[in-house]
């Protein structure tokens, strides 16, 4: 199934993950650095990037959207694709809060508890960027147009054996 929104031939969502991906890791770097003693405008410097990166989640969510819709009903890619959105609004949802509060604080540091929910953020988005990664590298949702929308998952064992096979 290949993507409905393309630039010169390409995914638009794949290419547009990468940045708030980075950027938010990065932001919670910067926090727990800041926290333990680092430089102070590394705090500032986080809030920015956690501003750029949820900016970057919501352009890549609306991107997503448009691949998630075209998914047929009752396939595992739709029920991986939905458990993948779903997972990425909790991660905006928390990072969003965490930016709200950081917002008109007289310091934009982030300290303890909005670390620990930036930490937990970070888990839910690791989680799904593995999914992300399943949709596109196993069932080849939006770049393989004789893509395998029921393929096994890859950390079944069968389907590992099966791409090592196919590597040889």
């Amino acid at each position: 199934m290949e993507s409905r929104l393309k630039i010169l031939g390409h995914p638009v969502h794949p290419m547009l993950v990468m940045f708030p991906f980075a950027l938010l890791v990065t932001a919670v770097l910067f926090d727990v650095i800041d926290t333990v003693g680092g430089p102070d405008f590394l705090g500032e410097v986080a809030y920015w990037n956690l501003t750029v990166g949820l900016i970057g989640g919501l352009l890549a969510a609306a991107a997503g959207t448009f691949d998630l819709l075209a998914i047929p009903s009752g396939t595992r890619a739709k029920r991986v694709a939905l458990i993948h959105a779903v997972a990425n609004v909790a991660v905006i949802l928390l990072f969003a809060a965490v930016w709200v509060v950081r917002l008109n604080a007289d310091s934009r540091g982030a300290g303890g508890a909005l670390i620990a929910i930036e930490v937990v953020a970070l888990g839910i988005l690791g989680v799904s960027g593995w999914l992300g990664g399943e949709l596109v590298d196993r069932l080849g949702v939006g770049v393989d147009r004789e893509a395998n929308l029921d393929a096994p998952s890859s950390l079944r064992p069968a389907a590992a054996s099966q791409r090592m096979g196919d590597a040889r």
